[in-house]
């Protein structure tokens, strides 16, 4: 007999007994003498609308073994709709029938009592095998009683084949201390971890808290330290995509969690308004920034989205990506450079895309240094030849990303990247009205590519030492899924030729976040050493210059810089003369040309 037909007949048999139970409550005298024709007639009815009910709500197909709440509610439904039509019936046939009133009532409690108990019953025992065969269980000690302390906890106890056994959290909300969350204590603040660490013999530390920012994610991982037990922590709210959390979503803590802040909030119908069926071009799409971009913006519904970029390895990844994660949206790999302005062209006139987001670039200071004319072909004439055919294509949204570098400049590559910015507020001076072209101005991003964490970790990985450049260089810092989101964000403000700035939040000191690198990755002998400042860098960086002032968005984490007018026909006219210069490879005439560009005066150090 099928599993599902045995469910069939176990409830319909104990539904049966509910009403013949609720009869004799009502009428014990009767029963002596054997069960009435009426009776059975009215069992006869109740089985026949059960039966409907049980299919209809598929009840014998639910799991006893997993049953949860919105089984017991499914559940409790059929039986109230039961309990109805039979009360419904007993009134109508009560010539026939000659019950009392109360006995469907009763029959409607007794049945969700018998039928739940079986399957409470079945659900204890199968949780009883799993538990006796799983293997020995390390005592978790859970930070955070909240939603997802509370799932993670019923996973472990749902699932005692992970070796993982809840004993209680420990939360700073004082209604819940002392109290008890899925069963298990709240045994007090979190500043008492150590204590009870030890007190309950704790064997491991679950930060289950995915909205802390990282100030409140570095005290919980200070006091786990203290313990000398393993700590581990469940993602952030922008790796949790459903309120579901579960026991593979827990992880190591790692760098971005302690530098975590409080998740963005998006503005899902805005970015939807200008993504949504639009055919999307991303410079850049193999790398760090240009990927996630692309990853961000498909949630949204383009119709196609065109990978640009020069490197193959790259674009045919996250073309693959596409392929798995968003098979309905049409993708094209394209293989070009942002240089080549008739390779660009080409792929205008053949895709037309409507939005552009332009992330090729070339990012790192000390190359560039080395190298401006890669810096002004690349960063500069790159994108001068984007936004002369998004204009001459009549493309509605061009986002630019810019960097904190651009900010008085003492470096080619940031030099670069603020003409950059002047080029596009440039282009937006001759838009149409349709048309809106944006930079967006963000400092480093965590895990990006050639960025400081994979290179202290390649350094850890070679024994060390971990080199920084000064003990007093500081930087601002976001993961790449947040800058993608907010470039996304900024994208659907639209205010033509604005330079939006991002809420890049506190400053983070270099020399901490190595000495995070050491710890996190559990290399204790490996030593940090200072290398001195190299050629165009800053040891601070600026997210707006001294002459520009910063108005409020309509989104609290987006500002809008306040730029000095730009002269659209000098800015043609200058970028034709680095254009010229880099092409003869005159780095002399660069470095002047940029000198006299930028405003700001801390750019002629760089000269």
């Amino acid at each position: 007999m099928k599993p599902t037909t045995s469910k069939f007949l176990i409830d319909l048999a104990l539904w049966s007994a509910a009403g013949l139970l609720a009869y004799g409550f009502r009428k014990p005298e009767l029963l002596s003498r054997g069960v009435p024709s009426n009776v059975l007639g009215y069992l006869l009815l109740s089985l026949l609308v059960m039966a409907a009910l049980e299919t209809y709500y598929s009840l014998h197909r639910q799991s006893w073994q997993r049953v949860g709440i919105l089984d017991l509610q499914l559940l409790g439904r059929a039986v109230t709709l039961a309990t109805l039509v039979m009360f419904a019936l007993g009134f109508i046939l009560q010539t026939w029938l000659q019950l009392p009133r109360s006995v469907p009532v009763m029959a409607g409690v007794l049945g969700l009592l018998l039928m739940g108990g079986i399957r409470l019953v079945a659900r204890l025992t199968s949780e009883r095998v799993r538990l006796q065969a799983a293997p020995q269980r390390q005592r978790v000690l859970i930070v955070g009683a909240g939603d997802a302390g509370s799932l993670i906890a019923r996973e472990m106890q749902r699932h005692p084949e992970a070796g993982l056994e809840p004993i209680g959290f420990l939360d700073d909300e004082p209604r819940k201390i002392r109290g008890r969350v899925v069963g298990l204590p709240v045994f007090g603040p979190i500043d008492d971890l150590v204590t009870v660490a030890k007190r309950e013999q704790a064997q491991e530390i679950l930060i289950a808290v995915p909205s802390a920012d990282g100030q409140f994610v570095r005290r919980v991982v200070s006091l786990a330290r203290d313990t000398g037990l393993r700590y581990r922590i469940i993602p952030g709210m922008f790796e949790i995509l459903s309120s579901d959390v579960t026991i593979s979503q827990i992880r190591d803590v790692n760098l971005e969690d302690l530098l975590r802040r409080p998740p963005v909030r998006l503005n899902t119908a805005e970015i939807a308004s200008y993504l949504k069926g639009r055919v999307i071009l991303v410079t850049g799409a193999g790398g760090s920034i240009g990927s996630e971009i692309i990853r961000q913006l498909a949630v949204f519904g383009p119709s196609t989205v065109l990978l640009f970029g020069r490197g193959e390895n790259s674009i045919f990844s996250i073309q693959q990506e596409l392929l798995r994660t968003w098979p309905e949206i049409e993708q094209v790999g394209l293989i070009g450079d942002v240089r080549d302005a008739a390779r660009l062209r080409a792929v205008f006139e053949r895709y037309r895309p409507e939005v552009v987001f332009h992330a090729a670039a070339h990012k790192h200071v000390p190359l560039m240094e080395e190298a401006p004319s890669e810096a002004i072909l690349n960063n500069v004439i790159g994108t001068q030849n984007v936004v002369d055919l998004c204009l001459e294509f009549g493309v509605s949204r061009l986002v630019n990303i810019s960097t904190d570098k651009a900010v008085n400049p003492t470096s080619v590559m940031g030099a670069s990247k603020r003409v950059a910015e002047m080029v596009v507020s440039a282009g937006a001076a001759r838009a149409r009205d349709a048309q809106a072209f944006v930079s967006v101005r963000f400092g480093n991003v965590l895990g990006s590519r050639g960025s400081v964490v994979p290179t202290f970790m390649a350094q850890i990985r070679a024994g060390g030492p971990i080199t920084v450049t000064h003990p007093e260089m500081v930087r601002y810092f976001m993961t790449i899924p947040e800058a993608a989101r907010l470039v996304l964000q900024a994208g659907g403000l639209a205010e033509n030729g604005k330079v939006y700035v991002l809420d890049m939040g506190e400053p983070v000191k270099i020399a901490d976040l190595a000495h995070d690198v050491i710890r996190l990755s559990g290399a204790w002998n490996v030593d940090v050493v200072y290398s001195g400042i190299r050629p165009g860098e800053k040891l601070y960086e600026e997210l707006l210059t001294t002459s520009e002032g910063a108005d409020a968005t309509t989104h609290s984490e987006i500002f809008s810089a306040r730029l000095a007018q730009v002269n659209e026909y000098q800015i043609i006219d200058n970028v034709q003369a680095l254009r010229s210069a880099a092409q003869k490879n005159d780095e002399h005439k660069i470095r002047h040309l940029l000198s006299e560009m930028i405003p700001e005066n801390k750019f002629g150090s760089i000269r």
